[in-house]
């Protein structure tokens, strides 16, 4: 029987892919899955209690570590980041992700593991100045995304992942989730945006694009991926392309809130932002909106998932039932902590 090792499980897409793997695993052999599903945690998780799920406590950045939660497994599936626009993180996601990276494939080659799927980001390659959706084929976009670290590391790290495979035939698949949206983002590091909409903190429509995918939708491409696809490629998985007018829209329209009209240049956005970060505490409020988010949301991020539906067969469910199922998400989770603080 096959055993599994996630690392990042914790995470948004993370908590996805278990769920999706536990009952696959019991489905696949009609009993439970007990000692075959294994995560690499640092702390507590949502399976401490769960028979179905070993958890290895330990950090991606170890190189121990790794080799302990790898020991006996077969497939992996590397997940561990550090999602943050902050750049004072950045010496912590250059560790996480090209470090982490290197951990696992050197656990992966040691234990001649048969597959390992390295995830990584759409914004590596999909992301231009024009509304252009980008393949598989489109080259690494250091001159756009360049002064981001979170995009820089996830570059260098999807190089080392496929270098274990050029050079020691490691057989490794990435794939490049686009912005994940749906429920259960519980740090709040994919929805931050839609919760920002929603709390009437995005005051203009943003100029460029974006392109989405329902996390639930990702964590199948995830499963698909170490199911067929080939290793040494890499697999786009994205759905809806839209403007950000568009997706503003829609969101309105999902949510019953109003959503701002104006769509300033970038220069008038982020000279506003910051007198609006100097003025609004003065009243008591805030403004949680970043430059680097501003400057982001200026940018195209459109991708072409064609090869990941042809080769491994992913299926993206009507981006409106994502938004709707993000908002009511969202809208349960404000509401149990406005009653835990009220408490």
């Amino acid at each position: 029987m096959k055993s599994i090792l996630v690392t990042g499980a914790t995470g948004f897409l993370g908590k996805h892919l278990i769920e999706q793997l536990k009952a696959s695993l019991s489905s696949e052999s009609g009993v439970s899955s007990q000692g075959r599903l294994r995560i690499l945690c640092r702390g507590a998780s949502p399976w401490d209690n769960d028979p179905q799920v070993e958890a290895a406590r330990g950090d991606v950045t170890s190189q121990a570590d790794a080799e302990r939660a790898a020991e006996g497994v077969s497939e992996i599936y590397h997940l561990a980041g550090v999602v943050s626009r902050d750049p004072a993180k950045s010496g912590l996601m250059y560790q996480t992700h090209v470090q982490g990276t290197r951990n696992v494939c050197q656990a992966a080659l040691r234990q001649r593991a048969r597959k390992v799927v390295h995830v990584s980001s759409s914004g590596t390659i999909a992301v231009s100045r024009e509304p252009v959706a980008h393949d598989e084929k489109s080259g690494y976009k250091h001159e756009l995304v360049g002064e981001w670290p979170y995009y820089l590391s996830k570059i260098f790290a999807e190089k080392l992942a496929l270098s274990y495979f050029e050079q020691h035939k490691l057989p490794v698949v990435v794939v490049n989730p686009s912005l994940l949206l749906g429920p259960g983002d519980d740090r709040g590091s994919s929805t931050r945006d839609v919760a920002l909409f929603l709390r009437g903190q995005i005051l203009a429509v943003p100029l460029g694009g974006l392109n989405f995918v329902d996390a639930r939708d990702a964590a199948a491409g995830l499963v698909a991926a170490m199911r067929s696809g080939k290793p040494g490629e890499r697999y786009l998985l994205g759905g809806a392309n839209w403007s950000f007018r568009g997706f503003v829209q829609n969101l309105a329209q999902v949510s019953g809130v109003r959503g701002p009209r104006i769509q300033p240049p970038l220069g008038i956005s982020l000279l506003s932002a910051r007198v609006l970060r100097r003025l609004l505490p003065l009243i008591g409020k805030s403004f949680a909106l970043d430059d680097a988010s501003i400057k982001m949301s200026a940018l195209y991020w459109y991708c072409d998932s064609t090869k990941a539906r042809t080769e491994l067969g992913l299926q993206t469910r009507d981006p409106i039932e994502t938004l709707r199922d993000t908002v009511d998400y969202l809208r349960r989770r404000q509401g149990t902590e406005r009653t835990r603080m009220e408490s």
